[in-house]
């Protein structure tokens, strides 16, 4: 919240909108979850492979 600028311009946003800095905090861990889980790799062997393999 202190160094990137686009975080810095959401906070300022979101207390604009009255919410308090706990909720913003938690807003922001939100924001940072899906984007971490979208880089994450997904294994491309689907549910009904693995019951055929078994």
């Amino acid at each position: 919240m202190r160094h990137d600028r686009r975080t810095q311009e959401y906070v300022t946003h979101r207390i604009a909108e009255g919410l308090s800095k706990k909720d913003i905090i938690r807003c922001l861990k939100r924001f940072v979850a899906r984007e971490v889980y979208r880089h994450l790799p997904h294994p491309s062997v689907t549910v009904t492979q693995l019951q055929q393999a078994a």
